[in-house]
């Protein structure tokens, strides 16, 4: 958002760089950010549902003291939220499990002690799935609310699409960042894997586990990521060259909605008379097995990360995630994990050298629109491939399905090109957003 359009929008509409750039220069408060934020989510979160704890007084309060000491900084002002697997020293964090509920941790966790760093206010802790997996919490997608909204990262996705905070983290572990930020409209961003610390983090699978970013702009992405980083933020680069774009319809190609699979053909046709180089590419064969890889590793990771719970909550623990990801990881065998696993490297290696002759690859980012049913967590594995590469991805919203609800197309880039690949994405979305 910029000039008069920052003026004419709601305070809980602007983007985090504006906020943050009004905050700096003296012309906003986080006072003022931070009610216009509150006031969003008290007219809109019993429908919605987005938040599993928030404080307004004690907001407010922090906001205040913000003002007061005249903070600065990258995100200065800036509320957000983070999904609720994330640590903080004053807030719940109970994993979505009645397991751990009231379970306050000492300390935040790196991600959170970094957004602070950065002058960012922790609003409060969004939804998520039951232990980041499968069985799914309360929200509902804000764009209907007979819909799910995706997972795991159910309530950062809400939140941001409905305004209520301009920026949240989430995590991936299979597609938790990827799908939430299609089914919800947003831009949704998983780094390359290993980038930003996870300390404070619930592990899920630490072999694929990373944070995931949920935002309304590619500018806001790449200014959190910096954040997150440690690092001064660097502004999203202009290309100096249309980009070379892989079309990869993926070995989950026929499992899409018929429509998502024409919107992406037209994508890419439309992106060929806008000057980019697109042409069709095929992953190595081998990948074809990597769902099935990410599923025996995850399982086998998740069901001994969660000995505890298993062993003292087994009956707390829903059915959904007794007869799914543990059932699988209690009956596999370490020599099938240690096989998966080799196969996930040697795709790693085989994807890189495919990916040399393209800035990205264009791709499906889930399956269509998002589903009716508040709790229905559906999708064709068209995540788990790129998860397990341990690529960076990015979800833009450019599409609409034959029902009007949301449509993300996911572009993916080699490893560590992060950067390259939010200047492909604000490329892209500047030429197909609606």
């Amino acid at each position: 958002m910029a000039g008069s359009s920052i003026m004419t929008a709601a305070l809980n509409e602007w983007s985090a760089r504006d906020i943050a750039a009004a905050v700096n220069r003296g012309e906003l408060t986080c006072e003022a950010v931070t009610r216009a934020c509150l006031d969003r989510i008290a007219l809109r979160e019993n429908d919605v549902q987005a938040w599993a704890y928030y404080d307004r007084d004690a907001a407010i309060a922090a906001a205040q003291e913000f003002d007061r000491r005249g903070a600065a900084g990258p995100l200065a002002g800036v509320p957000f939220g983070v999904k609720d697997i994330i640590d903080s020293a004053e807030m719940p964090t109970e994993w979505g499990t009645p397991i751990h509920r009231g379970r306050r941790p000492e300390r935040d966790a790196a991600c959170v002690a970094l957004s602070r760093k950065a002058g960012g206010l922790l609003l409060g802790k969004t939804v998520t799935t039951e232990f980041a997996n499968l069985h799914p919490g309360p929200t509902r997608n804000p764009h209907d609310l007979t819909r799910t909204p995706g997972g795991s990262s159910s309530g950062s996705a809400a939140a941001v699409a409905d305004f209520m905070v301009p920026v949240a983290i989430g995590t991936q572990t299979t597609g938790s960042t990827t799908r939430p930020a299609s089914f919800c409209g947003i831009i949704g961003y998983r780094p390359t894997y290993g980038d930003l610390r996870l300390h404070g983090v619930m592990e899920a699978s630490g072999s694929v586990d990373t944070l995931g970013i949920l935002a309304r702009t590619v500018d806001d992405v790449a200014l959190y990521r910096d954040v997150l980083l440690g690092v001064s933020p660097v502004a999203v680069e202009t290309l100096a060259r249309p980009p070379r774009i892989g079309f990869c319809r993926t070995h989950s190609w026929d499992g899409l909605e018929a429509s998502t699979r024409d919107l992406l053909e037209d994508a890419a046709e439309n992106l060929a008379r806008c000057g980019a180089a697109v042409r069709d590419v095929e992953m190595p064969p081998e990948c074809a097995s990597l769902n099935g890889a990410h599923r025996t590793i995850t399982g086998f990771e998740f069901a001994r990360t969660f000995t505890w719970e298993i062993e003292h909550h087994w009956t707390e623990i829903s059915e959904t995630l007794r007869g799914g990801r543990l059932a699988d990881g209690l009956s596999c065998s370490p020599e099938t994990y240690y096989e998966a696993k080799a196969l996930a490297e040697h795709c790693r290696a085989a994807s890189d050298a495919m990916m040399a002759d393209y800035d990205v690859l264009l791709t499906a980012a889930a399956f269509g629109e998002a589903p009716v049913g508040w709790n229905a967590f559906a999708g064709v594995p068209v995540f788990q491939m790129w998860t397990m590469l341990h690529v960076p991805s990015i979800t833009l919203p450019l599409f609409k399905g034959p029902a009007g609800m949301p449509v993300g197309a996911q572009l993916v880039a080699r490893r560590r090109h992060d950067r390259g690949l939010f200047a492909v994405a604000r490329w892209v979305h500047q030429r197909l957003a609606s």
